[in-house]
């Protein structure tokens, strides 16, 4: 393990683009040093650059989330290099289009719950075990309003996110009185190229990624004594637009 690094450190998982890479560069510009996650190293090669972080203070990981041993490799791998893990945001998710139940293949059931739970549940175990020797940090999962909408053709998605919602809940009574904030962020339409175009959506009413990562930033300036644990986003009609 090296020395423990003079940064503040963050995990961001989904760090290649959408929300993740917005997250990424706010959490850059309040001067933590970063481990960005994900698939694609294109992807994480354009969101390191646009942090203007040097290579040294942002670290690469490319890794599927679906693997079952994401979490220590993740974490691990963080603290080899900096010696610390002060922040995890659990923001990568995956769903496939919207498809009736009794159509979609076990293997996109399993995908969908692998990624957008199992996932964030084996990082903030291995997050929370350095972060416990601390005394301090922040566990924040990004979630979706489809976990309170419960959209028809967006069952096992939505499971997943109601989930999440409510491990955030039940990790924070147990890690809370340890310093360790833990909190879920439940925006509702982010406009990204997640969601395509569509005629009966204005994307005008939509929130923006730096919404979430504003969102991200309040909670982790938040005073230590004051965790937001359940953060919901929603957009509002533009005063230009509005009648």
């Amino acid at each position: 393990m090296a020395e423990q690094h003079p940064h503040p450190v963050a995990i961001v998982t989904g760090a290649g683009r959408g929300i993740g890479r917005a997250i990424t560069l706010a959490l850059a510009r309040e001067g933590y040093s970063l481990c960005l996650v994900a698939r694609t190293r294109e992807e994480l090669e354009n969101t390191r650059r646009l942090s203007e972080l040097p290579v040294e203070r942002a670290l690469i990981v490319l890794i599927d989330l679906a693997d079952e041993e994401c979490g220590e490799a993740v974490v691990g791998t963080a603290m080899d290099l900096f010696g610390r893990v002060d922040v995890l945001v659990n923001n990568a998710g995956w769903a496939p289009p919207r498809s009736a139940l009794t159509k979609m293949r076990p293997a996109e059931v399993d995908q969908i719950l692998a990624v957008n739970l199992h996932a964030p549940i084996a990082l903030a175990r291995a997050a929370a075990s350095v972060m416990v020797e601390r005394g301090s940090g922040a566990i924040i999962n990004i979630a979706s309003s489809a976990a309170r909408a419960m959209p028809a053709g967006e069952a096992v998605y939505a499971a997943s996110k109601a989930g999440l919602i409510a491990f955030t809940h039940a990790t924070f009574a147990e890690l809370g009185e340890r310093g360790i904030k833990v909190s879920v962020i439940i925006p509702g339409l982010v406009d990204t190229t997640l969601i395509p175009n569509n005629k009966r959506l204005d994307r005008t009413l939509m929130l923006m990624p730096d919404d979430v990562a504003d969102a991200v930033l309040d909670i982790v300036k938040s005073h230590t004594r004051v965790c937001p644990v359940e953060v919901v986003l929603s957009p509002q009609r533009r005063p230009e637009r509005a009648k």
